[in-house]
Parts: C-alpha cells; sequence; structure tokens
C-alpha cells in the first residue's frame, strides 16, 4: 500500500462525502444516528472552507480523510474516516499524525480536539493511543484534546542547547523526555541544555556503556536522570533498570527511547530530532535540525511549548 496525504479545500468535497460515507456506514448502528451520515457535498463544502483538510490517497484512490476545523485555539478533527477497505493498514495513524503537522504549523493553533461517541469504546481508545485525553461530555459526545506539536528548526549546536534550556523552565519532578534520533543528531547535546536549565550536577556526557547516569540538583530542583536505550534489548531490560524508583522525584529523559520507554509515563514529551536537509551547497558547515516537540498526555494540557 503506497499512500500520500494532501491538504485539500472544498473543491475536493464529493471526495471527502465518499470516504465520509463509508467510514461511518460500517460502523456500529447508533442512536441517536452519527450527524456525518446526513452530510451532503454542500455541507462537506462549507465546513472545508475555514480551514481546509487533508485526504489520503492509496495509488490515486481516496481512502481516508479529515476536516480541520479551526475554533479560536483550537483545531477540531472532524468527518476523521477511513475507507473500510484501507483499515487496518496503519493510515488512520498516519492521518492523525499528518493533522497535527499541519495544526503545528498554524501559528494560532494549540489543541487538537476531537469529539467520540461514548458508545464506540475501541474509537475512544484509539484517540487515547494517539495521546488524546477526555475533556468534557455530553451525551452521547465525549470531548478528548491534545497540545498541538511544537516543531522547530535549530540552526547549530549552540542554539540545540538552548532549546535544551528554555524547555527546563517548563519541567518539574516526574516529567519523563523521550528522545529518538539518528546517531549525532543532537539527542546529547539537547540533553545538556535541559543539564543546564535545570542546574544539575555533572557534565552531561552520552550515557551508551553505563546505560543511565543520574545528576543530582545543585538547587532545591529535580535531579536528572539520563537513560541511554541504544543497548537494551526490549522492555524487559529497561523494566531491570527500575527507573520507576526515580520517576516522581526526577526528571527523566531517555535517548533512543521510542517503542520501549512510553510506558514509563502516560504524561510525557516525545521528541523527535531530525536532520533538516542533507545538502550543505549554501554553507559546509551547515548542519540545522528539525526538532519536534510532542506532548502526550494531560499534564500538558494548557502549556504553551513555544516560546
Amino acid at each position: 500500500m503506497t499512500t500520500e496525504i494532501i491538504a485539500i479545500g472544498p473543491e475536493r468535497a464529493a471526495d471527502v462525502l465518499a470516504v465520509v460515507r463509508a467510514a461511518f456506514a460500517a460502523r456500529p448502528v447508533l442512536d441517536p444516528p452519527a450527524d456525518a451520515l446526513a452530510e451532503t457535498e454542500e455541507t462537506i463544502a462549507a465546513m472545508l472552507a475555514p480551514g481546509g483538510g487533508l485526504l489520503v490517497l492509496d495509488e490515486g484512490r481516496v481512502v481516508g480523510t479529515v476536516v480541520l476545523d479551526p475554533v479560536d485555539d483550537a483545531i477540531f478533527l472532524r468527518r476523521f474516516g477511513v475507507d473500510p477497505a484501507a483499515q487496518g493498514r496503519g493510515v488512520a495513524k498516519a492521518l492523525v499524525r499528518a493533522a497535527l503537522a499541519e495544526a503545528s504549523r498554524r501559528p494560532e493553533a494549540r489543541r487538537a480536539v476531537i469529539l467520540a461517541r461514548e458508545e464506540l469504546p475501541r474509537t475512544m481508545g484509539f484517540w487515547r493511543d494517539m495521546g488524546f485525553v477526555e475533556t468534557g461530555r455530553e451525551a452521547p459526545y465525549v470531548e478528548m484534546e491534545r497540545p498541538v506539536p511544537y516543531v522547530a528548526e535549530v540552526p547549530s549546536a549552540e542554539e540545540m542547547r538552548e532549546l535544551g534550556r528554555r524547555l527546563a523552565g517548563l519541567l518539574r519532578a516526574g516529567d519523563v523526555l523521550v528522545l529518538t534520533g539518528e546517531l549525532g543528531a543532537g539527542k546529547t547535546t539537547f540533553t545538556q541544555g535541559l543539564g543546564e536549565g535545570l542546574g544539575v550536577r555533572g557534565g552531561i556526557t552520552s550515557p551508551t556503556f553505563v546505560i543511565a547516569r543520574v545528576h543530582p540538583s545543585l538547587g532545591e530542583g529535580p535531579e536528572l536522570v539520563h537513560v541511554d536505550a541504544y543497548r537494551l534489548d526490549g522492555r524487559a531490560e529497561l523494566d531491570d533498570l527500575d527507573l520507576d524508583t526515580e520517576l516522581d522525584e526526577a526528571v527523566t529523559v531517555v535517548e533512543w527511547g521510542s517503542g520501549l520507554a512510553e510506558s514509563l509515563s502516560d504524561d510525557r514529551l516525545e521528541i523527535r530530532i531530525a536532520r533538516a536537509t542533507a545538502s550543505t551547497d549554501v554553507d559546509p558547515e551547515a548542519d540545522p535540525r528539525v526538532v519536534e516537540i510532542d506532548p502526550v498526555g494531560r499534564r500538558w494540557l494548557g502549556i504553551d511549548l513555544r516560546p
């Protein structure tokens, strides 16, 4: 399955409507019926007009869609659907990530919000897995939301440290950060800035050969637990580190933690670092990074990660 996700406007209302009808018709019968089943091409076009939407294409065939509805500082994800023939292939998760990425490019957007039916626990479980938490109920709907990721281009190692120093000002004991990025991406450089901002003891280096280091606070703040999961062979070895004894009293940073460390806390920051470009034609010394800070869990609701 080769998929492409594209941004759209009202001109693709017919495609959106086709997916919505297929996806919602395949769901269990609800009372009252889903509002989406009453949509027309005209109502979908009007819904797309303010903020547009996304389509998922599988070799040119439309298989998924979402409407992005801006309301104050929120982006509501409406008429989210995947054609039943394409379900079970990761399309829904990819579509959510693309919607969050699009929201992160909109300066006014701070929250992503969805309305789920309380009679559909599997659907609510999907949104929880994508980092959404319940924020309200008005039968038959459950409102769920999550912060929009913050994405920044970081042009130098010093600015990577500065990003860590700035983020440290938002942290408290019990926070967990999961860092992902290729070798040399800047994970340890970021953590060095974090340690400076937290005011902890000891120079922070990659802990690869000792797996984990504890940096005590020089003041009244939390200590920093710095873990490198690169050489760990699965969750069992992470459990052997007994990090649970430190979590409540420390800020815990896990490099190479994707797929392992998420279970340490329902509330965490997932930080992904990538090279912005492989080209250095303009400046041979330039090696900028793109850093995505993805806040997950109730802890981060209402906290603005942007400078």
